[in-house]
């Protein structure tokens, strides 16, 4: 082995030098044709929000996002996702409003499906930062967006998507309203359900779900896939040989612990996870109900060309931001994104 690469070493330098160059030729691609579709404006209504909103009240506002987020996904890979899911979670109740993000009793996130979500920690650094800068300018729930897209846009050293700011922060959170989240174990009918309620639509279901390919589920996501109370029952949804991945990670009905949603590149943010749902390997039910409808089992086949599927998902991000917004003189900027401002 050694004798082989010695031998090679007059050309290494000049194959890896081409992948480099290959790969930057192919991340300008992507960036330029989501620029294209951008620009494009696949969105329906504007409610207030802008692009630089922020540019004369707090400028440095997105290189300060961008530096924190950065920092801490460099120390902890597993935040791209937690940001991206607690972004989401947030817009799906009552709208982007960071509602998300209050402490108060039976706030949001004490509800069971926000028990599991993470990056709290994240934005406190961000808003801490911010209230340096620019005091009482920037909302939490444009610091969401903001967070979510700069984690996500980590591997790439570039932003994937565009980012609208102006949204307020909102001033009521409470656990019952998170019943509009989607659930994992629903069918096609009921996943669509829950995204035509928030205003979105078939195509903005199967690019969002493309957030799976990164992240964990918990296992009690999983289990009802896998088995019928002490007993293997396997969806047949799923591929055997994954289910068998799948139960060495969730070895009962009762497991407690966590599974990729990607089984292939679990770290990266691309588009395996349509390939993956193709191939029947798609976690969660939901993902696998993508396949029970023609039109969206189409989609999953388009994304699973990644320039496809990274505009495909910058729209529909973009889309998913302006989910009944606060702007304006509605709501307010809290001071701490976990309370209320109390005047």
């Amino acid at each position: 082995m050694v004798g082989r690469q010695q031998a090679a070493g007059g050309s290494r330098w000049r194959a890896d030098g081409g992948a480099a160059a290959a790969w930057w030729w192919w991340v300008a691609v992507v960036l330029g044709h989501l620029v294209a579709s951008a620009r494009a404006g696949l969105l329906e209504t504007n409610p207030g929000l802008a692009y630089n909103f922020y540019q004369k009240s707090c400028p440095s506002v997105d290189s300060i996002v961008r530096s924190v987020t950065w920092a801490q996904v460099a120390a902890n890979p597993a935040l791209p996702a937690r940001l991206l899911r607690l972004h989401f979670h947030d817009c799906f109740v009552k709208g982007c409003d960071a509602s998300i993000l209050l402490d108060n009793a039976q706030s949001e996130k004490t509800a069971g499906p926000n028990q599991s979500v993470g990056g709290y920690e994240v934005i406190d650094a961000i808003k801490a930062q911010l209230e340096q800068a620019c005091p009482g300018v920037v909302s939490c729930a444009d610091i969401l967006a903001l967070a979510a897209r700069d984690a996500v846009s980590y591997q790439f050293k570039a932003s994937l998507w565009q980012v609208e700011t102006g949204r307020r922060d909102g001033t009521v959170s409470l656990a019952s309203n998170t019943g509009a989240l989607p659930s994992p174990f629903a069918g096609f009918a009921g996943v669509l359900q829950s995204f035509q309620n928030r205003g979105l639509n078939l195509t903005d279901l199967v690019a969002l779900s493309g957030a799976h390919t990164i992240g964990v589920a918990s296992c009690s996501s999983v289990t009802p896939r896998l088995y019928q109370g002490n007993a293997t029952n396997v969806d047949p949804l799923l591929d055997a040989a994954y289910a068998k991945t799948l139960m060495s990670s969730c070895p009962s009905s009762s497991s407690s612990g966590t599974v990729n949603l990607d089984g292939g590149t679990a770290a990266k943010f691309d588009s395996r996870y349509f390939t993956n749902v193709l191939n029947k390997q798609g976690t969660l039910a939901s993902d696998a109900a993508l396949t029970q409808n023609a039109a969206a089992a189409q989609m999953v086949q388009d994304l699973t060309n990644p320039i496809k599927f990274y505009a495909a998902f910058s729209m529909s991000m973009k889309k998913m931001g302006r989910v009944e917004v606060l702007t304006g003189t509605s709501g307010q900027i809290r001071k701490q994104c976990r309370q209320v401002n109390s005047s």
